[in-house]
């Protein structure tokens, strides 16, 4: 994994295991943006998510409200990416003001995050097409292009990606506060619904305020 921790830090791309799919991960700067859109021909108004090794590296990055950590517990860790409001405006390949972060939970990927600071965390294929099952199938088939790809190889799991949920910080229902369920991957929206509802009632208030 030292050679992956190298390239990444250096500004390439480099595939990684998550608990779903194999994930193309750069760190977030507008030169390793431009490679990581090129691998997949993503168009530049499709944002990418951030993977990172725990909340402290998203606070860093995002605003966090104090229920996240409840509700992250609440479901298995890596499931979900939430779209919280950005600290300050990001490259708008990442979402701009509102990002997308993911709390990885496969062992390699948070070693690997720790060591590198936070990376994409978009699925490793081209836009459109069927991800791969493993990382070292999803690096060589990126890398036909003349890319040069790195890759921290562990088992994915393949299947559903994490659910994306927008938190409701971000949602604009000021007097109705609510989170969005926005593509439903291995949690399923009835079970963030239900957990909003049972939070909503248990505290009599809206979570957060």
């Amino acid at each position: 994994m030292e050679k992956a921790i190298r390239m990444a830090k250096d500004g390439d791309c480099i595939v990684y295991p998550t608990t779903t799919q194999p994930a193309l991960g750069c760190v977030p700067t507008p030169s390793s943006l431009d490679k990581l859109f090129a691998i997949k021909k993503r168009p530049f108004n499709m944002p990418v998510s951030i993977g990172v090794a725990n909340l402290e590296q998203a606070s860093k990055l995002v605003e966090l409200t104090d229920d996240i950590s409840e509700f992250l517990s609440f479901f298995p860790e890596g499931s979900i990416t939430l779209i919280l409001p950005a600290k300050t405006t990001l490259d708008s390949r990442l979402g701009g003001e509102k990002i997308a972060i993911r709390v990885v939970s496969h062992p390699t990927a948070k070693a690997l995050l720790q060591a590198t600071g936070p990376l994409t965390a978009t699925s490793a294929n081209k836009s459109g097409e069927v991800p791969e099952d493993t990382c070292q199938d999803a690096a060589k088939k990126l890398s036909e292009m003349g890319f040069k790809i790195g890759v921290a190889d562990g088992n994915t799991a393949s299947g559903p990606p994490s659910t994306l949920i927008a938190w409701y910080s971000v949602c604009d229902a000021p007097d109705y506060p609510s989170i969005e369920v926005l593509r439903e991957g291995i949690v399923p929206a009835k079970e963030v619904e239900k957990w909003w509802k049972k939070k909503i009632s248990s505290s009599g208030k809206t979570p957060g305020m």
